[in-house]
Order: C-alpha cells, then structure tokens, then sequence
C-alpha cells in the first residue's frame, strides 16, 4: 500500500483518512448575498468522491467589507446556515474531511469592494489602484477581528465541517501583521516579532475556546514574505516553535504575497520572470526546501502545497518525514480522481498542464502576471465547469475558457448586493 494511502492521527484526536490534501482555491461561486450555493455543493461533491482525505475550501471570509473576492463565501451574522450545511454533507460524502479556509484579506481588498480596507498600518499595495488605500486599524477593530475568527470557526463546527483552516499566509490581514513591511504600529500589535504575531495567537487562542478541544484547527503560514524588509525564513522559525504549544492539528507551509508571487511558482518580484531554482524544479514542491527547515523545530503536522505533481515525489517527502500530508491544487481542476488514481497505483503523475497550454501562451520561464491571469481564468473555467455538472475541458482554448468565466463573472458581479458589516451576535465576542 502507498504511503499516500495512511491515514493520519491530528493532535486533537481526529483522523484524515490518506495523506492527500486538496489545497484551498478560490471557487468564487457564492451567490449575490455571500451564501453558498448549489453550484458550490457540486463541486465538492466531486472532489470528495475524488479521494483526497481532506478537503480545504477557498477563501470564506470572516468580515463583508474584507472579501478577497465580491462572490465569497461569508460568515456573519446572516449567514445562511441551511446552505452550510448542504455545502458540508455534499463536500464529505466519501468519508473525507473537509475544512473552512478561513480568511481576512486586510489590505488586500480590491477597491470595488472596499476603498479604505483595514490594515495594521496604511501602507498600500503596490499595485496599482486595483487596491486602496488601507486604514490602521483601532485596537477596538483588532478584537472584532479575533471574535469574527472565533465565530466563524464556531459556525463551521456547528454546520457540519470537520475543521477550519486559518488563513495566515499570502499577504492577507495575519501575514501583514506579521510582516514588519506592511505593519509599522508602535504599540503592543507591532515591532518585535513577539507582538507582530500577537494576533495570530490570539485568533487561534479565541477559536480554539469557540470549538473546543477536538475539532481541528489547521493553519497556513508563509515560510517567507520573499521581500526586501518582510516577514523572513528566521521569524517563521521562531513563529513555529510558539505554534507548538497553540493547539494547531495541521501546519501549511507555503510563501509570497500578491506583490511577490511565490505561491505561483516564481521567485521574482511582481511582474517579473525570475525562474524556479533547477533544485526546486527537480524537487517539484516550491516550498519543500523550506518545509525541511520548519520540521527542524516543528512539532505540528506538516503539509506543503505547490508543485508537487509525481507519485514518486510525493511518496519520497512522506518517507522522508519532511511533510506528513501533501497539497494538491490545480491538478484537481481537470483531474478531480487524481488522489483516488494515484494511491491505486493507476496514475504515476498529473497531467502536465503548462505542457497543454504550452502552445497557446509560448515557452513560460517563470509566472508573469499575463501568464497568470490567463492560466487563472483557464482554471476558473474548468472550476465552473464542474460546478455546473460537466467534466473539465482539457481542449479548451485559453480565449474560449476566458471568456466564459468573465461572462460568468461579470453577471455575478453585477448581481452582487455589495460589501455589508454585519454585528455578531453579542454573545459569540470573545476576549482578546
């Protein structure tokens, strides 16, 4: 039996059944009110039939002013708890967990949504006016934030989820605390590393009193900003070895942010074309080598998503003890059965899919935003596709593809009722 094929005991008691996750990635298919949708139980309803032993959704966001996209999932205090739990029974029909990542994008909000985000300092992201420009934010917002974590996690456990996933990577609200770029307060939210991570603590410190002891709490967190002047490889080690005694069930290690892409394969800056490292291409996980470091001081279970496309290779991390679980993420687009296929021995890898768009966007170095964005929208589109009941499309043209999701994009944009600030119930606030 492959090792893929494990199941994998959590600290807090609970068991994945296989050692492959399906990495989070944004479906944005919530409806005009930020509930979930029909669309979205289909989806995942594949993906659990699929194989994987864990499901991460995309981004569900905690605040109606922070989405990372205007058709999010949202929790707050209208959320529509009967499309929850349809979503929940649909995504674990195979036995499977399946997760809630759980998000704030902070500054990260594009300006349709929301001109004046909160930040922890009003430093904007450099690019362009896709963003506005951030407010810091008052202590008084601080604690909101941690009760709307805690109240979301609460939400998912009450709605039939088998865990959450905090979102504390990729530039979004807890990794721009984190980040001495992005966060330049003085008081006891910045500064030293100590108080930078304070809110990180606290989140996990507020959802683990919201869901108790045995509902899984999974986290992920950037290896590094990769950014002159950002959160660096050392700080991560340090952050690790306070998340050792934070409860946490599954540790994700990943890097980058929306002004360095990282998480897309590149290690240049935004808009360049830095390469991938021979030795990384070699090791297909972008972030392996930095996952190896981490388990020096880390004590949690370790997943690493990005790259990661051989059986071999995932077998060797496995067996190595560098990770205990594996990410897959785009590969699932067109091949939802890839987990089933590839712990059966019947597949020996994913399918190349830069090869098959190869000759529609020429020999690709390393990511670009044009490169991107189309590879984005080819993926939106074979996510829509299942969402609708259809089998991916491997033959679509990159035009063809772009075009139906934006089609679909813009009617959902249109349709949407706008950002909204619901109050939690007052009895969910808890503590900082």
């Amino acid at each position: 039996m492959s090792i893929l094929s494990q199941p994998l005991a959590l600290p807090c008691g609970a068991v994945l059944p296989n050692r492959i996750v399906k990495a989070a990635m944004s479906e944005q298919l919530a409806g005009e009110d930020n509930n979930s949708t029909r669309r979205l139980d289909a989806l995942y309803r594949r993906w659990s039939e699929g194989g994987a032993g864990l499901l991460l959704s995309g981004n569900v966001m905690v605040d109606g002013r922070h989405l990372e996209n205007p058709i999010n999932v949202l929790i707050d205090g209208v959320v529509d708890r009967a499309a929850l739990k349809s979503l929940a029974r649909a995504g674990t029909v195979a036995g499977n967990h399946f997760w809630l990542q759980i998000s704030h994008t902070g500054r990260q909000t594009s300006a349709m949504v929301n001109p004046q985000p909160l930040a922890p300092s009003a430093v904007k992201v450099e690019l362009g006016d896709y963003f506005g420009m951030p407010r810091a934010m008052t202590e008084d917002e601080i604690h909101d934030v941690i009760a709307r974590f805690a109240y979301t996690a609460k939400v998912a456990r009450e709605t039939g989820f088998t865990g959450v996933q905090v979102h504390g990577a990729h530039g979004y609200l807890i990794s721009q605390f984190l980040s001495p770029r992005t966060n330049r307060r003085e008081d006891r939210w910045g500064g030293s590393l100590e108080n930078r991570a304070r809110l990180l603590l606290e989140i996990l410190r507020a959802i683990r009193s919201a869901v108790g002891a045995e509902f899984p709490v999974g986290l992920k967190l950037n290896s590094a900003d990769f950014q002159k002047g950002g959160f660096s490889a050392e700080e991560c080690m340090r952050v690790v070895q306070w998340l050792n005694d934070e409860s946490v069930d599954l540790l994700e290690i990943s890097g980058g942010n929306f002004e360095q892409m990282s998480m897309f394969g590149s290690e240049g800056e935004a808009g360049s074309a830095a390469p991938v490292k021979d030795s990384t291409r070699r090791r297909e996980a972008y972030f392996l080598d930095y996952a190896a470091r981490v388990r020096e001081v880390c004590r949690i279970p370790l997943m690493v998503t990005g790259g990661f496309r051989t059986r071999r290779a995932m077998e060797e991390a496995l067996q190595a003890k560098l990770v205990d679980a594996v990410g897959i993420g785009r590969p699932l687009c067109i091949e939802p059965d890839l987990p089933a296929r590839l712990m059966s021995g019947a597949a020996e890898r994913a399918l190349d899919y830069q090869q098959l768009l190869q000759s529609q966007l020429g020999e690709m170095d390393g990511a670009t935003y044009d490169s991107v964005l189309m590879e984005s929208m080819w993926f939106a589109f074979q996510i829509l596709r299942m969402a609708d009941g259809h089998a991916p499309d491997l033959a679509a043209h990159m035009n063809h593809s772009a075009k139906v999701y934006v089609d679909y994009r813009d009617r959902a944009w249109a349709a949407w009722k706008g950002p909204r600030h619901e109050p939690l119930p007052a009895t969910d606030y808890l503590p900082a």
